[in-house]
C-alpha cells in the first residue's frame, strides 16, 4: 500500500505535522468535558475549519477527529455503539480538507487517523485484556480505514502492552503504522517506560514511524526524542510537543509557548533528527505557521544541545536524579490534544 508520509519526508527530508484539537475547538464553544469525536457529526463544518487551518499554516500532516474513539473512551459519553460512525466521519472530513487542499494547490497532505489510549489499565493492574484491548482499537482502526486515512497514528500512550495491541488492530487494516508515547512523568511514561526502550519495542513491532508527543514542554519533548533517535533503528521519528510548560491559570490550562518559541523547537527537533515534527496541547494554526516558516527557511544545522538548552529551557528542571536510572517521581498523565 502507498506510504504518502514516507514519501513526503523522502522528497524534503522533514514532515510538518498539525497541532491541538481541544484547545483550538474550545475556541469554537467546544465545553469541557463534552467529546469533540461527536463534533464530527454534530458540526463538521468546525472540525472541515480546524483542518483547513493548519493545512493553511503549512501542515502536511492533519489528524482526525477522532482521538478518544474507541468503545473504551465513547462509553463515558453513552456513544459506545457509535465507534463506526463517529471514526468514519472524523476520516471523512480530514480527507475532505486534504483532497480540496490537493486539488486547489497540488500539495498533498496526509491524513492520519488518531487513535488514543483507552484510559483503562491492563491486567494485573486493571481489568483490561490484551484480546478485549485489540478488539477495541480494532473496531476504530478499520472504520478510520473506511474513512479513507492514509496512515494510523497511535498516539499519547503510556504502555507498551498498549501500544501492542494497539499496532496489532492496525496491522489488520494494511495501512502505515505510527505510534507515538508521551514520557511526562520524570523522564520516563506514566507506566514507567523510557524512551529508548519505547524505540526498540516500536522498531521490533514493525511500525513505519514512531516518536513522543504531549509530556511536559518542548525541552522535555525533545529530551524524550532524543532517547528515542538513538534507539530508533532508522524510523523515522516524531517530534509533537506541547505549546510550551502547562498553567493552570483562572480555571483553566494555559500555555505560555509563543509562535518564535515553537519555531526554535522545530528547528532543534530536525536539527537532532526528528523527520516529522509538529505540536500537541496549546499549539494553534499561528504556531505551525511560525514552525513552518522556520523550516523552510533554515537549513539543518548540527545540533547545539547547548543552544536548545539556552532556548527552550532545561529539561525536568528541579528533579533529582536518582541512583540506577530509577525515575524520581512526578510528573503529569497526558492530556487530550
Amino acid at each position: 500500500m502507498r506510504n504518502v508520509l514516507a514519501e513526503i519526508i523522502a522528497d524534503k527530508g522533514w514532515c510538518v505535522a498539525d497541532g491541538a484539537t481541544g484547545t483550538n475547538l474550545f475556541a469554537r464553544g467546544l465545553e469541557t468535558g463534552y467529546p469533540p469525536e461527536l463534533w464530527s457529526v454534530e458540526r463538521p463544518d468546525d472540525i472541515l475549519w480546524l483542518h483547513n487551518s493548519f493545512i493553511d499554516a503549512g501542515s502536511d500532516l492533519i489528524l482526525t477527529n477522532s482521538f478518544g474513539g474507541t468503545a473504551f473512551r465513547l462509553k463515558l459519553h453513552n456513544a459506545q455503539d457509535r465507534v463506526d460512525e463517529l471514526n468514519i466521519a472524523a476520516a471523512t472530513v480530514a480527507r475532505r480538507a486534504a483532497d480540496t487542499h490537493f486539488d486547489q494547490t497540488g500539495r498533498r497532505v496526509v491524513v492520519a487517523g488518531s487513535i488514543g489510549p483507552t484510559g483503562e489499565l491492563f491486567e494485573p493492574l486493571g481489568a483490561l485484556t490484551h484480546n478485549s484491548a485489540v478488539d477495541g482499537f480494532t473496531a476504530q482502526a478499520q472504520a478510520l480505514a473506511a474513512g479513507g486515512v492514509d496512515v494510523l497514528w497511535i498516539e499519547t500512550m503510556s504502555s507498551t502492552e498498549e501500544v501492542a495491541a494497539a499496532i496489532e488492530a492496525a496491522k489488520t487494516t494494511g495501512l502505515p503504522i505510527c505510534a507515538t508515547m508521551t514520557f511526562d512523568t520524570a523522564s520516563r511514561s506514566m507506566m514507567g517506560v523510557t524512551p529508548g526502550d519505547f524505540a526498540s519495542f516500536a522498531a521490533a513491532q514493525g511500525v513505519h514511524f514512531m516518536g513522543a508527543n504531549c509530556g511536559i514542554g518542548p525541552a522535555e519533548l525533545m529530551h524524550s526524542v532524543q532517547g528515542i533517535l538513538g534507539q530508533a533503528a532508522g524510523v523515522p521519528v516524531v517530534a509533537k510537543g506541547n505549546c510550551g510548560i502547562p498553567a493552570y491559570v483562572d480555571g483553566a490550562i494555559h500555555y505560555h509557548g509563543t509562535p518564535a518559541l515553537m519555531a526554535e523547537y522545530a528547528l532543534f527537533a530536525r536539527d537532532a533528527g526528528a523527520q516529522i515534527i509538529g505540536g500537541c496541547c496549546g499549539t494553534t494554526p499561528a504556531h505551525v505557521a511560525a514552525m513552518t516558516a522556520a523550516l523552510n527557511g533554515t537549513e539543518k544545522r548540527p545540533f547545539d544541545g547547548a543552544a536548545m538548552t539556552a532556548a527552550l529551557g532545561e529539561a525536568w528542571a528541579g528533579l533529582e536524579a536518582k541512583p540506577n536510572g530509577a525515575a524520581p517521581r512526578g510528573g503529569r498523565r497526558g492530556r487530550r490534544r
